[in-house]
């Protein structure tokens, strides 16, 4: 039995791996922060042997709260992704599974590798209706993309991934651009008309191929850096948000998910001071309409409005909402499941990211007509 991670976004700290019955583990911060709570791993020579993984520190986790009602993901082929049996006693995540192959990989969510996000941008940039921009690298020197597609005055950006280990985001832009693409969907064939579309998959790349939770290789929470980003520290930010300031913002879609919430949902800017009324009516129509199209979102479960104090500007979504005078919202996936649509055999997955990305559309076509009219 042989326990590694060193592979694209590999994270754990093996303690001891002498019997399948008891392996014990650390759950390894982020490279350069103390951020904690990504794991990804492979276990090998252990073909029908009844494993019992231990991860001993997840109670000193950066959101320990998040592991209750949570199950581990695992995969055969990397492709294939579903959960296994996982408890959660206040400190220690047990893990229990009896591989039928050789080889399996366990990880915190569905992981989106650099190689698909690679072939993401790739299979975009070939339609003659996209445009990609490299805006720039991060602090390790990979490239930052921003796909551009649509020829309308409504200026739409949707960003994900500031947090590295949120890794569903991306999996919801691949979706969303998937139905942006199709030529014969009239809603895209619509919106094409009504916006242009500025699209970032991923803003921190370095810290997906660490396998950060949260950080970057600078150690920086990008998702606390838009009012004073710089290139030592935060270049992801820097160049995104100069982007923004020459293309100009309609519509902003920052997407994350959310480590405790079982619940699919949008945290709004209508506690920005100053947040115009005429906008906090538009964000509860796109609320509105996201919830007639689907199933998958609500708005009981949430964020509390007044959980940001000083440091609210921060916050892509409230900096982006206060500088542009537009509607700026953060929409939540969970990491665990749906707790109003419960999947015992995948949770929350990667193929319901994608659905709720091409869903998103919808909502921003109502936003952009009405705006129109």
């Amino acid at each position: 039995m042989h326990i590694s991670s060193q592979f694209d976004s590999g994270a754990i700290e093996v303690l001891s791996a002498d019997s399948p019955s008891d392996i014990r583990l650390h759950i390894r911060a982020d490279n350069a922060a103390a951020f904690r709570q990504w794991f990804h791993f492979r276990v090998s020579g252990i073909a029908q042997q009844a494993l019992t993984l231990r991860l001993l520190n997840a109670g000193e986790c950066t959101y320990a709260d998040g592991w209750h009602g949570y199950q581990a993901l695992a995969s055969y082929d990397r492709q294939h992704w579903f959960r296994v049996p996982t408890t959660y006693d206040g400190q220690v995540l047990t893990i229990t599974h009896t591989p039928e192959c050789d080889s399996v990989y366990y990880a915190y969510f569905t992981p989106y590798s650099w190689e698909r996000h690679l072939d993401l941008i790739a299979q975009a940039a070939a339609s003659p209706d996209v445009h990609v921009a490299r805006l720039g690298t991060s602090v390790q020197g990979r490239d930052l993309d921003k796909i551009c597609w649509g020829n309308g005055d409504k200026q739409v950006w949707i960003i994900a991934r500031q947090h590295p280990g949120e890794s569903m985001t991306e999996w919801l832009i691949e979706g969303l651009l998937e139905r942006l693409l199709d030529a014969a969907d009239p809603v895209a064939r619509t919106l094409a008309q009504l916006a242009t579309f500025h699209i970032v998959p991923n803003m921190n790349p370095d810290g997906a191929a660490f396998g950060n939770l949260r950080s970057n290789a600078a150690g920086a929470n990008l998702n606390r850096e838009w009012m004073t980003p710089s290139l030592e520290k935060s270049p992801e930010v820097l160049h995104v948000r100069n982007a923004m300031h020459a293309s100009g913002v309609d519509l902003f879609l920052d997407i994350h998910g959310d480590e405790t919430i079982p619940y699919v949902f949008i945290d709004g800017s209508e506690m920005i001071p100053g947040y115009a009324t005429e906008l906090i009516e538009k964000q509860a129509a796109f609320i509105a309409r996201l919830l007639q199209i689907s199933p998958d979102f609500q708005r009981e479960h949430g964020y509390a409005p007044d959980r940001f104090s000083t440091e609210m500007l921060t916050l892509a979504s409230k900096y982006v909402g206060y500088t542009f005078g537009c509607v700026s919202l953060t929409l939540e996936m969970p990491f665990k499941d749906n707790a109003n649509l419960a999947d015992n055999v995948y949770g929350w997955s990667a193929a319901r990211s994608k659905r709720l990305g091409a869903a998103l559309l919808d909502a921003v076509l109502t936003h952009c007509d009405a705006s129109r009219r």
